[in-house]
């Protein structure tokens, strides 16, 4: 089986998870890989890419022997959503990471086009360029999560 098509079914399979269980799902990581013949890395990859806050869900996690994700489908207006994206940003946030919540609050159409491609371009390495390189993540994530405030005022 194909990792994109592992991907599909363990995300289906937390999705259905959700669905039963009135939109939460509590999750042992090591026994659903087990389930579903794949490896742990695989549940936490379809987590962090397709159960986001920006995407609806808010995700908690315990480690340990009786650990587990618990995974929580919100419904929340705009400006709720927003301000839980704004606290799961931190006080640093890499290029990458900030490229990536961009396109999914586009997808979720919490962006338009027009402003995500502003925001990219101010999130940028070269717009940041003239910042010590110690900094650039931290006022990375300053700036982004000024912008994302600035979109619900």
């Amino acid at each position: 089986m194909s990792s994109m098509k592992m991907s599909d079914l363990v995300a289906q399979t937390i999705l259905e998870m959700l669905d039963d269980h009135n939109g939460n799902a509590e999750i042992q990581r090591n026994e659903l890989a087990t389930t579903l013949g794949c490896v742990p890395s695989q549940i936490n990859y379809v987590i962090t890419s397709r159960f986001t806050p920006e995407q609806g869900y808010m995700v908690e996690s315990r480690r340990g022997g009786g650990g587990y994700i618990r995974i929580t489908r919100v419904h929340a207006d705009n400006e709720t959503l927003v301000m839980h994206i704004v606290n799961s940003i931190g006080d640093k946030i890499d290029k990458v990471t900030a490229e990536v919540m961009i396109k999914n609050l586009y997808r979720q159409q919490l962006l338009d086009r027009k402003l995500a491609n502003v925001m990219m371009v101010a999130l940028s390495d070269r717009a940041l360029a003239t910042a010590p390189q110690n900094i650039r993540d931290s006022l990375r994530a300053s700036i982004f999560k000024n912008m994302l405030i600035a979109t619900i005022s």
